[in-house]
């Protein structure tokens, strides 16, 4: 897999571990100054001038959204560089948009978690759960959204990551290996696991768990097959929950052809 502009950066400069990616100083050498003051209704602003800029990030925010705002603007200083853009607010979501926030949200995952590094990492912790999307995210000094949404889009497993809250799902990401006609429902099964964390007090499930597909899909073929599902909560109304898949079947889209 080639690397992308942010690690070709991150090897020119001699990174080798997750702790040696010192984001200010990465600035620092991009020709941007990082400064942390209060800021209202964004995360952090870059102001640019020729081969020169100063990177402003919320000083009341959390480490971790502090990584990802000031490596935010550094992708917007490599993509955007003499163009006059407004940050949103919001952590790192997928990239289903080619719009510049979903460039600089690119750029900055990987410059927080190359592939080179974390790819290798997640071999070694075996299964993709959230115990070990935790170890990660301490890895790398991120948040455990944004590493449980590049652990899934870096394919170790097949699987799904959905949002919800309780209005219905945010937002959804697949591994590569995972067909598109597996599209999650907009709302959540009674009979998921998932419901019961967001609608019934329900603690965190500390392991994924069996559960017929069609708690998760309304495809016609979903009650042929069984899928893994964790959840854990993100927020008072958010959940985050992965779903795994193992059965190599529903992977395979010729299937599709064969059943009907």
């Amino acid at each position: 897999m080639p690397l992308t502009h942010a690690e070709r950066l991150l090897q020119e400069l001699g990174i080798t571990e997750p702790n040696e990616i010192d984001l200010e100083a990465i600035a620092y050498h991009a020709g941007a100054r990082v400064r942390f003051r209060p800021l209202d209704g964004c995360e952090a602003r870059i102001i640019g001038n020729g081969d020169t800029a100063i990177i402003t990030v919320n000083a009341h925010s959390h480490y971790p959204r502090k990584r990802f705002s000031i490596a935010h603007e550094l992708g917007h200083w490599h993509h955007h560089r003499g163009k006059c853009l407004v940050c949103r607010a919001e952590e790192y979501r997928p990239r289903d948009a080619l719009s510049p926030e979903r460039a600089a949200d690119g750029y900055a995952a990987d410059l927080l978690m190359p592939h080179y590094l974390f790819r290798p990492l997640a071999r070694q912790l075996g299964k993709l759960t959230f115990k070990a999307v935790r170890a990660l995210a301490d890895a790398f000094t991120t948040s455990q959204t944004a590493t449980a949404i590049r652990f899934v889009e870096s394919d170790h497993s097949p699987a799904l990551l959905v949002c919800h809250s309780s209005r219905g799902r945010k937002w959804f990401t697949r591994g590569p290996s995972v067909p598109e006609k597996w599209f999650p429902q907009d709302a959540l099964d009674a009979d998921s696991f998932a419901f019961g964390v967001l609608f019934g007090g329900k603690p965190d499930d500390s392991m994924p768990r069996r559960i017929g597909a069609e708690a998760w899909f309304d495809r016609w073929d979903a009650q042929r097959f069984e899928v893994h599902e964790q959840t854990y909560r993100t927020g008072p109304d958010e959940i985050l929950t992965l779903v795994l898949i193992s059965d190599p079947k529903m992977l395979d889209e010729r299937q599709e052809r064969r059943w009907r």
